[in-house]
């Protein structure tokens, strides 16, 4: 470190500088005898004039300063509410002096200088820079500087030496920010970063040992109390405020989070206006929503994504970086600005450039934004109630990054930076990247903007892959299906998997596929040869686990070296043993996809070993490197393996298995058919006995009859002949008949009327359709019977008239489904109104049993008059 009284300013002939000094009234030649650096700058910071001390520090000629924005093009570190702001500020509140120190972090070495702003007699501002001191760069920064200067050539070394270093305590913050870490419990504080001071009135610094309230303003400490007993400002979750501060009056953003026994308090200045410094305004995330919702494919999203966080944020280049599954990256869209020296877009970057341990924090702390890459850290002063543990910075907004990434960042000629996580479905997809080759700030609203259109478009990601990625598994859930029903129709299940529609060919993009049983191979597509799968199939017998039924890759050859016979069709494998016996073997192979892959640096050279305090150093070059890949297949995914296990388990359960049990039931289905023809024979014989039996009670029947002269008891006894004969009518149907259960309605009707109208005499009449081959269980065959025997006969004492019989209609058809339908009409007066509440003309005996058999099989009748009584059953 330069020695501070080195760095004094001096005035003309070695004398101290007088600042009260009247600036208008110099000549340029006076001012450049000043070793403080003298500036007039116009209202827009425009710069007007300068002396040789302002050049020297700046690294530039004075005379190249002219005419150019001071904070924009010369100092952007500058360009920060903290001195852009103020200077706006002053003008616009008409001050007339200020003063503060600001730390410049590269003039061209870093630099604490008191900076002073007066008003100049023509309204220009005299801006002077005084140097203070000289800064060091640290012991972290200076190891990895002299590191970086003794290293002649790149080495491959183990990537987890990336993973060792500690970025989540660095011990500093970023100089744009004051930080305060207090007990959770009492809220004492126990640490503060060393600027604290900046914001904080002189009589509470240091504030060590005091409580949050003496510091902030009681509503704050009240949330911050309430979001620790709600436990809502852990695990990432922030409490985030405006307030402002004595003693200069200036509006801060708080923002507050709790992580293992501490709460971090972070300040940062925010600008008077937010147009100062082209903050983004909710009406620009609604419209570059809109605009991202309306994207059909991930390239479009993700190229709108970077154009509009580019358009918020005025980051020169704005990139969409995705991982893969080994966590290499892939830049797959880009939006930069046209004079961009280094497009990043179609590279590829190996997993040690963003190694194990960011990516954890990535996935926990979702944004980080640097302001000024060569910016002085801030360290945090602890109290030592804090004990000796570091404060553990993963939440932090404003935790510096380490020396490794940020000379990373160098050697990728980036200084501003912005890195803001794509979660989807809370895994790390990707990052969205911004890059500005010079210092670059973002106003608070800006970043928020930037991070939840991010989320938007993870969001929009998650949408588009989910839709693609359900619609490619119904498909083959389809066919898995169809292939599936095929086994429980098939004996053969090789056959039913690989000939017909769909085979194993039409599962998971495969170019080839096939089945190994036992020794027999049936193949299909383009396969190696029978032989090679065969010996194929063993290796994988052997080789795999015992408690591993699928094997899968995209590089085969790495795994089974035979198979660089036939890397050009089958590159990938994905094989799934049937069951545990191995005997049988399902497979897929997909052919080789040659291809060259675009790396940002040759990827065998990702990191350096370091030395002494330095453990790893990032790699210099990312010049285009190509690699040309040969051997490898299409990936295969994750559910496509699930699949394949699931189809082999269903071969094995259902074809196999049931094969299996077919064979233990074989000879139990032998007997048990035997028995059942034995018992078939013997339904059937006691069926023709019960028809005779019931034969000769109506031959009875009508014996008696012709005996009696009573007409009544004739009536009574031809009733009960036929109702008998109508059960001996289905007997005999359904003793003809092929099923012993099933009766043929139609058939059983026809001979009923046909033996009904011959009892009735010849001055009755019946006509019959019927329709042929309708089939009845046993039961609602009787029913149905007797309800037609009781109509009939029924017609035939109503109906009829002296000087002639009745003339009955009767038809039986199939209605929807398996309803049947039996109509029966005679010629007579019809059924007087009120018959069904009126006394019975003879017994009653016949309704009642209609009613029953009714209630019996659930039928129903309907009842009308349209020339004579016509009566419905729907059955």
């Amino acid at each position: 470190m330069v020695d501070p009284s080195q760095m004094h300013a001096v005035g003309p002939n070695g004398g101290p500088v007088d600042l009260p000094v009247d600036l208008d009234a110099l000549t340029a030649e006076q001012r450049d005898e000043f070793g403080v650096g003298i500036l007039a700058l116009d209202a827009a910071g425009i710069v007007l004039a300068c002396n040789r001390a302002a050049g020297a520090l700046c690294g530039l000629p004075p005379n190249t300063m002219i005419g150019r924005s001071f904070f924009r093009e010369l100092v952007p570190s500058a360009n920060v509410p903290s001195f852009y702001g103020r200077f706006l500020s002053g003008q616009r509140r008409s001050v007339a002096d200020q003063a503060f120190e600001f730390v410049f972090g590269r003039i061209p070495a870093p630099l604490r200088a008191r900076i002073g702003l007066r008003s100049g007699a023509n309204g220009h501002i005299w801006l002077t820079i005084t140097p203070l001191e000289q800064i060091a760069a640290g012991p972290s920064r200076e190891a990895v500087l002299a590191a970086i200067a003794q290293r002649s050539r790149a080495e491959p070394v183990d990537p987890s030496l990336c993973e060792r270093e500690p970025i989540h305590i660095p011990g500093s913050i970023q100089p744009n920010a004051v930080m305060l870490a207090a007990d959770a419990a009492s809220l004492e504080i126990l640490a503060f970063s060393a600027n604290a001071a900046d914001v904080l009135a002189p009589d509470l610094f240091p504030p060590n040992g005091l409580n949050l309230e003496a510091v902030l303003p009681g509503a704050i400490v009240s949330a911050i109390r309430d979001g620790l007993a709600a436990h809502t400002l852990t695990d990432g979750r922030l409490l985030r405020r405006s307030l402002t501060l004595p003693p200069r009056g200036e509006r801060f953003h708080l923002v507050a989070h709790a992580h293992l026994g501490r709460v971090i308090v972070e300040l940062e200045l925010a600008p008077e206006r937010p147009e100062d410094f082209l903050a983004a305004s909710p009406l620009d995330a609604e419209l570059a929503m809109m605009r991202l919702r309306a994207a059909e494919s991930l390239t479009e999203a993700a190229q709108i994504a970077a154009l509009e966080i580019r358009a918020m944020t005025s980051f020169e280049s704005v990139l969409v970086y995705r991982f893969d599954t080994d966590w290499n990256g892939e830049a797959i869209a880009e939006d930069m600005v046209p004079d961009w020296q280094r497009p990043l877009i179609g590279l590829r970057f190996p997993a040690s450039d963003i190694p194990a341990q960011a990516r954890a924090l990535y996935t926990k702390a979702k944004s980080r934004f640097v302001i000024d890459r060569d910016c002085v850290p801030v360290p945090l002063v602890a109290d030592r109630a804090a004990g000796n543990a570091p404060i553990d910075l993963t939440f932090a907004q404003n935790r510096t990054l380490s020396p490794i990434h940020l000379e990373y960042q160098r050697n990728l000629g980036v200084d501003g930076s912005m890195s803001i996580s794509i979660m989807v479905e809370n895994r790390l997809w990707g990052l969205m990247i911004g890059h500005h080759r010079r210092p670059h700030y973002v106003a608070p609203e800006t970043r928020a903007a930037a991070t939840v259109l991010t989320d938007a478009f993870a969001m929009r990601v998650q949408e588009i892959e989910g839709k693609a990625l359900w619609g490619e598994r119904q498909r083959h859930l389809d066919v898995q299906g169809r292939l599936v029903r095929g086994l429980t129709r098939s004996d053969d299940f090789v056959t039913s998997l690989t000939q017909g529609d769909p085979t194993l060919l039409d599962l998971f993009g495969a170019t080839g596929a096939g089945i190994v049983s036992d020794e027999a191979v049936c193949l299909v597509g383009v396969t190696p040869e029978a032989a090679k799968v065969r010996a194929l199939a063993d290796w994988l017998r052997e080789s795999l686990p015992p408690d591993e039924t699928t094997f899968v890759t995209d590089t085969l050859v790495l795994h089974h070296a035979p198979a660089a016979d036939f890397t050009e069709i089958a590159s990938g494998l994905l094989a799934a043993f049937v069951g545990t016996s191995r005997q049988h073997l399902l497979f897929w192979v997909k052919p080789e996809v040659p291809s060259t892959v675009t790396w940002g640096g040759d990827p065998r050279k990702p990191v350096l070993p370091g030395s002494g305090p330095v453990a790893v150093l990032p790699r210099r070059s990312f010049e285009r490197w190509i690699e040309e890949r040969r051997g490898h297949s299409t990936p295969w995914a994750t559910w496509k393996v699930a699949l394949a296990a699931q189809l082999a388990d269903a071969v094995d359960g259902v074809v196999l298995r049931q094969r299996r049990k077919i064979d233990e039931l074989t000879g139990l289905l032998a007997d048990k058919e035997r028995l059942l023809e034995q018992k078939d024979l013997l339904t059937r014989e006691i069926d023709h006995r019960v028809k005779n039996s019931l034969q000769i009670v109506t031959a009875f029947l009508h014996m008696q009859r012709r005996q009696i002269a009573d007409p009544e008891a004739r009536q009574a006894f031809s009733e009960t002949s036929a109702r008998v004969m109508s059960v001996a009518r289905v007997h005999d149907s359904l003793y003809q008949g092929e099923s012993m259960e099933q009766v043929d309605l139609g058939q059983t009707i026809q001979t009923l009327c046909s033996d009904l109208a011959g009892m009735a005499g010849d001055e009755h009449s019946v006509e019959l359709t019927a329709e042929p081959g309708l089939m009845v269980p046993y039961r609602h065959a009787v029913a149905l019977s007797l309800i037609t025997t009781e109509l009939v006969t029924n017609a035939f004492k109503y109906a009829g008239k002296p000087e002639k019989g009745a003339r009955i209609s009767v038809s039986v058809a199939g209605g929807e489904g398996a309803a049947v339908r039996l109509r029966i009409c005679d010629d007579g007066e019809g059924m007087p109104t009120g018959w069904e509440n009126a006394k019975a003309r003879g017994t009653g005996l016949g309704m009642k049993l209609i009613r029953a058999m009714l209630d019996q099989i659930g039928a129903r009748l309907d009842v009308e008059n349209a020339d004579g009584a016509c009566f419905t059953v729907h059955a």
